[in-house]
């Protein structure tokens, strides 16, 4: 199992937290306390963290999301079938995936994609086709989210693939 599907109570098991200050707005109350986030996850060695905001729990929230992103993007695992999860059946509907780069279920849903391409040598047609999806929306999905756009074609330069305009 991907480590961006984990439930946020076993992925937190496996991150250590560190909390610290950081400058920027929010004025004397900023300074005074630790409401920045640092989570490491230990077994990737990936981090995320998040202090843009006054609130300790809202930073964390924050930097939980942005460390599942990561993950996906950044950690390759086996798929456990060539068939979609349940997460990808319910996000998908007449050949259209349907889910926002905000969305909690985005960094699950772009792993399962990544994993799916690396299985078939990148090849996008074949897995849009396996996903039950158009291969445009395989594409949108990368499309959403910068981030996101740029792992997928690292990924298609390193294995000699042109990059997707």
């Amino acid at each position: 199992m991907h480590p961006a599907t984990l439930p946020a109570e076993v992925l937190l098991s496996d991150c250590h937290t560190t909390h610290t200050r950081r400058s920027g707005p929010g004025g004397q109350h900023r300074n005074k306390v630790q409401t920045a986030v640092i989570l490491l996850h230990r077994p990737s060695g990936c981090s995320a963290e998040a202090s843009e905001r006054r609130s300790q729990s809202e930073n964390h929230r924050v930097a939980l999301k942005r460390l599942r992103l990561r993950l996906a993007l950044e950690i390759r695992t086996l798929p456990e079938s060539l068939e979609p999860t349940r997460l990808w059946q319910t996000r998908t509907h007449a050949r259209q995936l349907k889910v926002s780069a905000d969305h909690d279920d985005y960094p699950a849903l772009v792993a399962e994609a990544l994993n799916q391409l690396q299985v078939a040598n990148w090849e996008m047609a074949r897995v849009a086709g396996t996903l039950g999806i158009s291969t445009s929306q395989l594409t949108k999905l990368f499309r959403r989210l910068p981030s996101a756009w740029v792992a997928l074609n690292f990924c298609r330069a390193t294995h000699g693939l042109p990059l997707l305009k």
